[in-house]
């Protein structure tokens, strides 16, 4: 399949701008180097695009209560755009396909990095790299495919050298 690339929007709230320390190009290029990874499982695409928002746990409620009926809050939402299993049309290679939304609540990622002993930073691309999983179609519906996402994300973390 042809080379892709990955254009991505990184939306901040004001109030999370300190602790996040990482900037957007970055993120372009730690989602672009995920993608060179799924590479031989992904269609090929002029690019594809990718919303990033963080936020807090009030915005993060709202929206997993709208959404997957849970009122209360979470760590991580993904929206995926495209459905990656269907027969992919024409087009892709022509123009960049638009994935969907991740959404990550800074709260909850800031205490789950406290308990886990790590920086924010870790905690952020890890949950970042799961909603992008899930873009791509992958979902963990048992404890097997539960074990290959985590294992996945893993690797995408030593690829970007945020973990050995």
């Amino acid at each position: 399949m042809g080379s892709s690339s990955l254009a991505i929007e990184v939306n901040l709230q004001d109030c999370y701008s300190a602790p996040n320390s990482i900037h957007p190009d970055t993120w372009n290029q730690w989602f672009a180097s995920w993608l060179e990874i799924l590479q031989p499982q992904t269609p090929a695409a002029l690019g594809w695009e990718v919303t990033l928002r963080l936020t807090d746990d009030r915005e993060i409620q709202t929206l997993n209560r709208d959404y997957r009926h849970q009122d209360r809050p979470t760590d991580v939402l993904a929206f995926a755009e495209l459905d990656i299993d269907s027969p992919l049309g024409e087009g892709l290679e022509s123009e960049p396909s638009y994935l969907g939304d991740i959404v990550i609540s800074v709260e909850t990622a800031s205490r789950q990095a406290q308990e886990q002993g790590h920086p924010l930073e870790i905690e952020l691309v890890w949950l970042a790299s799961h909603g992008f999983l899930h873009l791509l179609g992958w979902d963990h519906p048992n404890d097997e495919k539960l074990q290959e996402m985590l294992s996945m994300q893993e690797q995408f973390l030593k690829n970007i050298g945020l973990i050995s």
